[in-house]
């Protein structure tokens, strides 16, 4: 028996060995949410969970013939990230002499494949395209996926060669989803005066806003202490938190003028996000909101009123 009502030791040790436990679980849960969430050949596996399976082999047959057709008609070209990786892009030129580029980005599990309709648009406009495969996805290196976060450096780069190729050269960024994040993202950096046009299609408002909704839509949990662990992960393993990684931050510093566009049936990224991103942007901006459009959908339920809309909203400003 202790003496004087202190706690046994044996006491003490089982409480302690039970929260180093209980600290290693929360520790290793984290790394394995972080890892579903953003490394890229565990990632996969868990896609299933949010595509369903009758839309994924649309989506894949879909992906060959754009993959066919970008083969055929484009130039691959690639640069060398701050870290290290072949990142893979495909440039398509327009037929007639132009300084316009337009840069297409992908969304999350997706490949520079899935924007040659977007491409074929701009092309009809007579712009040049470039095409890019983001960090571990399509032909890109990499283990874990940048989220717009790391995409943003990289996506500087391929403007930078850009600009290099071309001294006249006035660039349009335009994304969807994570794509739609990285160009929104990278306006809140000091872009160079060449970009002069932002279209950024259903971006979420920050990295640890989509990863919650998701968190709470797949295993209908709260955020802590998972997500805050798998976000410490984050920060050990790619140098950079969720909550860091946020559109919000980086548009109320932006200065490139921006379109921003979604869905209001989006439930991937949500529809309220859209105006928690552009009540904060300090940038000339506009909002277009496509009735019944779920997430990546707009330019398909209303193609009249998204393109006109994003011809429009160029022509302003090129």
């Amino acid at each position: 028996m202790s003496q004087g009502g202190n706690v046994p030791v044996n006491s003490l040790l089982i409480v302690a060995s039970i929260i180093v436990v209980l600290v290693i679980l929360i520790l290793y849960t984290g790394k394995r949410l972080c890892d579903m969430a953003i490394k890229a050949e565990i990632t996969r596996k868990y896609s299933m969970m949010i595509f369903a399976p009758n839309q994924e082999n649309a989506k894949e047959k879909i992906s060959n013939e754009n993959a066919r057709w970008l083969e055929e008609n484009s130039n691959q070209v690639e640069i060398i990230s701050v870290d290290g990786l072949k990142l893979k892009g495909y440039e398509i030129k327009a037929k007639e002499k132009s300084d316009i580029w337009v840069i297409t980005v992908h969304g999350y599990m997706n490949s520079g494949y899935d924007m040659v309709e977007y491409a074929k648009q701009f092309i009809s406009y007579k712009y040049n395209v470039l095409i890019i495969d983001l960090r571990a996805h399509g032909k890109s290196e990499g283990t874990y996926i940048g989220m717009g976060w790391l995409d943003r450096l990289d996506l500087e780069l391929w403007i930078d060669k850009i600009i290099e190729e071309n001294k006249n050269s006035k660039i349009i960024l335009y994304g969807i989803s994570m794509g739609a994040a990285t160009v929104s993202m990278a306006t809140g950096d000091d872009l160079p005066k060449e970009v002069k046009v932002c279209i950024a299609d259903c971006g979420y408002s920050s990295v640890w806003e989509e990863f919650k909704v998701h968190l709470n839509k797949i295993f209908h949990i709260p955020p802590f202490p998972l997500l805050y662990t798998a976000s410490l992960m984050s920060k050990i393993y790619l140098g950079y938190s969720f909550e860091e990684a946020s559109t919000i931050k980086q548009v109320k510093k932006s200065v490139t003028p921006t379109l921003f566009i979604h869905g209001t049936k989006d439930k991937f990224v949500p529809f309220s996000m859209l105006d928690e991103i552009y009540k904060k942007a300090k940038c000339e901006k506009q909002k277009l909101e496509i009735q019944g459009a779920g997430h990546g959908e707009s330019s398909e339920v209303n193609p009249e009123q998204y393109w006109k809309t994003v011809q429009q909203f160029i022509k302003k400003y090129i």
